[in-house]
C-alpha cells in the first residue's frame, strides 16, 4: 500500500506542476480584481446647494435689460439706414436734374 500511496502522490505532484501556470494566472486575475475594487472608492455625493432666488432674479433682470438695449440699437441702426436710403434717393433725384439742366 506505500507503493502505491507513493505513485498516487508523485501522479498527485506532477498534476499540480502541470497545473500551476493556470494557477498563477487566476491568482494574477484574482489580484488585478481585488487592486481595481480597492482603488475605486464611491464618489463622496455632491452637497445640495439652497435655491438662490436672489441670484437668479439678478442674472434674469440683466439679461431683460441687455436684450432692450439691444433692440434700441437694433432699431436706431434700422432708422439710420432708411434716412442714409432717403438720402440717396433725394440726391440721386438732384444730380439727375441738375445733368438735364434744370
Amino acid at each position: 500500500m506505500t507503493d502505491d500511496a507513493l505513485k498516487k502522490a508523485e501522479a498527485a505532484v506532477r498534476a499540480a506542476e502541470a497545473d500551476t501556470d493556470i494557477a498563477r494566472i487566476v491568482a494574477a486575475v484574482l489580484a488585478t480584481q481585488q487592486a481595481t475594487q480597492q482603488q475605486a472608492p464611491a464618489p463622496a455625493p455632491a452637497a445640495k446647494t439652497e435655491f438662490d432666488s436672489r441670484k437668479w432674479l439678478t442674472i434674469g433682470g440683466l439679461g431683460i435689460a441687455g436684450g432692450l438695449v439691444a433692440s434700441l440699437f437694433a432699431v436706431a441702426v434700422a432708422i439710420g439706414a432708411v434716412a442714409v436710403a432717403i438720402l440717396a434717393l433725394v440726391l440721386r433725384s438732384i444730380w439727375q436734374d441738375f445733368q438735364k439742366g434744370r
